[in-house]
C-alpha cells in the first residue's frame, strides 16, 4: 500500500494535511494558553451574546473608557464566525469551538501549501517536498493551528504575501503582496517589523516602484483595519494600536523580562527537535545572502524581539515557517561536502522517530481539561443567580476559569486564595457551588466546608488531561489542576 503513494506528490502532502488538521480540529479540546481563549473566544463570543467579557468596548460597564492595545480585527472574525454558527442553531460551546478548530484548521492548510510552493519557486522541488512534508507534520503545528493565537494566524497572510510577490514579473504583485501583508500586521502588530524587512529589500535593491506599491497595500489595509474601526469605535484613528504601543513601552517591559538574546534562535531550531534543528539553523545562515529577500525581514523579526526584555516562546511562531524555509535551502549549500550530506541523512531519520509519537500525542492533547470540563458542567443548567466559590487555598493561585463553557455570561464567582480569609469571603455571602482547585489538603479543606453547609455533596470531578500533569510536573506554574465541584444545597439546609 504504502509503495503505491507518491510521498514527492505536492498533491499527497496536502492530503496528509489535512487529514492531521482534522483529526487535531475533533480532538485538540480545550486551549493552549491565556491568550488564545480570554483574549479572543472569550471577547467575541461575549459581544455575540450582548456581554462584553473584557471590557474593552467603552460602552459597556466596567469599561476603563481607554484603549488598552487589542487589535479588534481578529477578535472581530471570530464574532463573525460564532454569530453566523449561532444563527443556524449552534449554541453548545463544545460544539462551536469543534466548528471554530475546523475553520482554523482549513485556513492553515495555506501555510502548508505556501510553503511548498514559495520553496519551488526559489530552490527546486526536493526542498519543496522536505519543506512540505515538515510544514504538514510537524509535531506541533496540527495542534497551534486549530487554536486561536494571532501569532499562528496571521502566518497564511504573510506565506500567500510573499508568494504573490514571487509568483509573477508584474508590478501590481507588490500591492497585492502589501495588502495580505497589512492583514496580518493587523493580525498581530510585530508582523509589521517583518513586513519593513520586505520593503527595505525592494528599496535597497532600487526597486523602487514596488517598495511604493508594497507600502502603500500595508498602509491601506492597515488604515481600514485599524484607523476606521478604531475611529468608529473609540471616536479617533488607530487608538488599539496607540494603546498597545504605550502599554508595551511601559508594563510590558517589566513582564517577563528574559535577556536571554539567543532564546529565539534557540525556540526555531528546537521546534525541528535535534539534530535536525541545529542543521535548518546552520542552512538558515548559509542561505542569507542567496535567499537575502526572506532573508532580511526574518532576521529582523528576530533581532526586534530578542531585544525587547518581553519574550515568550509564541512571539517568534510567525516567522518559523521562512526560518524553515531558508534553513532547508540554505543546507543545500553544505550538501556537497559529504560530512554534511551524511548528517543530513541520519537527522532526517532521527527527527521522524522523534516527531510522529510527539506529534500524534499533541494532537489528540486536550489542553487545560479540568478548567474546561469545570465551566461545562454547568452548561444547560438553570444557573441564573447562582453563586459560585472558587477554593484555591492549596498548591495553586487561582486560575481564570473560562466563562464562554458554561452558557452563561452572568454567573458570578467569587475566589478564595488565602487560608486567613474567611470561608465564605464575604461576610453573610452564600455560595450554591464550590469548586475545589488542587489535592494538597484536599480532604481537609472539604471537611471545613461540610461544617458550614452540612449537605454539600459531591457533584463533579474534573481531572487534568495528561499532557496537563506533564506540563504542571515539569514547571508548577502550570496551574493545570485536578478540580471537584461540590453542589452545597444552601437552600436546603435553611429550610
Amino acid at each position: 500500500m504504502l509503495q503505491k503513494i507518491d510521498f514527492t506528490s505536492y498533491k499527497t502532502i496536502l492530503i496528509v494535511a489535512v487529514l492531521i488538521r482534522l483529526i487535531a480540529a475533533i480532538f485538540s479540546q480545550g486551549y493552549g494558553m491565556h491568550d488564545d481563549h480570554f483574549l479572543i473566544v472569550e471577547a467575541s463570543a461575549s459581544w455575540v451574546d450582548g456581554f462584553d467579557y473584557n471590557h474593552w468596548l467603552p460602552w459597556s460597564p466596567g469599561s476603563t473608557g481607554s484603549p488598552e492595545g487589542h487589535s479588534f480585527t481578529y477578535v472581530g472574525l471570530n464574532f463573525f464566525i460564532f454569530s453566523a454558527l449561532k444563527g443556524i442553531g449552534i449554541a453548545d460551546p463544545k460544539v462551536l469551538m469543534l466548528f471554530n478548530r475546523l475553520i482554523h484548521a482549513l485556513f492553515s492548510l495555506l501555510i502548508v501549501k505556501y510553503g511548498y510552493l514559495i520553496t519551488e519557486k526559489l530552490s527546486n522541488k526536493k526542498n519543496a517536498v522536505t519543506v512540505g512534508w515538515l510544514l504538514a507534520l510537524l509535531w506541533v503545528l496540527p495542534f497551534l493551528s486549530v487554536r486561536n493565537l494571532v501569532e499562528v494566524t496571521s502566518i497564511p497572510f504573510m506565506m500567500w504575501g510573499v508568494w504573490v510577490s514571487l509568483k509573477s514579473e508584474n508590478k501590481s504583485r507588490f500591492l497585492y503582496a502589501g495588502l495580505l501583508l497589512g492583514m496580518a500586521v493587523s493580525f498581530r502588530y510585530q508582523v509589521g517589523v517583518f513586513a519593513v524587512g520586505m520593503a527595505a529589500v525592494y528599496f535597497f535593491q532600487k526597486e523602487f516602484k514596488g517598495f511604493i506599491l508594497f507600502s502603500l497595500g500595508v498602509v491601506l489595509v492597515f488604515t481600514l483595519t485599524q484607523g476606521v474601526v478604531d475611529y468608529m469605535i473609540w471616536g479617533y484613528p488607530f487608538a488599539e494600536f496607540l494603546g498597545y504601543f504605550v502599554y508595551n513601552s511601559n508594563e510590558g517591559l517589566d513582564y517577563l523580562v528574559n535577556y536571554n538574546v539567543f532564546m529565539y534562535f534557540l525556540v526555531l531550531m528546537g521546534a525541528f527537535l535535534l539534530p535536525l534543528g541545529l542543521l535548518i539553523g546552520a542552512g538558515f545562515f548559509r542561505g542569507w545572502k542567496k535567499y537575502i529577500g526572506l532573508f532580511v525581514p526574518v532576521m529582523l523579526f528576530i533581532l526586534f524581539h530578542s531585544i525587547y526584555p518581553n519574550k515568550q516562546e509564541r512571539f517568534i511562531l510567525p516567522v518559523l515557517p521562512f526560518f524553515l524555509m531558508i534553513g532547508v535551502m540554505g543546507y543545500e549549500q553544505l550538501r556537497e561536502r559529504e560530512f554534511w550530506k551524511k548528517a543530513w541523512s541520519f537527522s532526517w531519520k532521527a527527527f521522524w522517530v522523534l516527531n510522529i509519537p510527539l506529534l500524534l500525542f499533541a494532537s489528540f492533547t486536550y489542553s487545560k481539561k479540568s478548567r474546561v470540563e469545570s465551566m461545562y458542567y454547568f452548561y444547560g443548567k438553570d444557573t441564573h443567580g447562582v453563586r459560585i466559590l472558587h477554593e484555591c487555598t492549596g498548591e495553586s493561585p487561582p486560575s481564570l476559569l473560562p466563562k464562554f463553557y458554561t452558557g452563561n455570561w452572568t454567573i458570578s464567582g467569587v475566589a478564595r486564595e488565602d487560608k486567613s480569609q474567611r470561608l465564605n469571603v464575604f461576610p453573610d455571602m452564600e455560595y450554591d457551588y464550590v469548586i475545589f482547585c488542587g489535592q494538597q489538603d484536599l480532604d481537609y479543606r472539604i471537611a471545613k466546608y461540610k461544617s458550614y453547609y452540612p449537605n454539600m455533596e459531591l457533584a463533579q470531578v474534573c481531572e487534568p488531561s495528561m499532557v496537563d500533569a506533564i506540563l504542571r510536573w515539569l514547571n508548577p506554574r502550570n496551574s493545570n489542576e485536578y478540580i471537584e465541584i461540590w453542589e452545597t444545597h444552601v437552600l436546603d439546609s435553611q429550610h
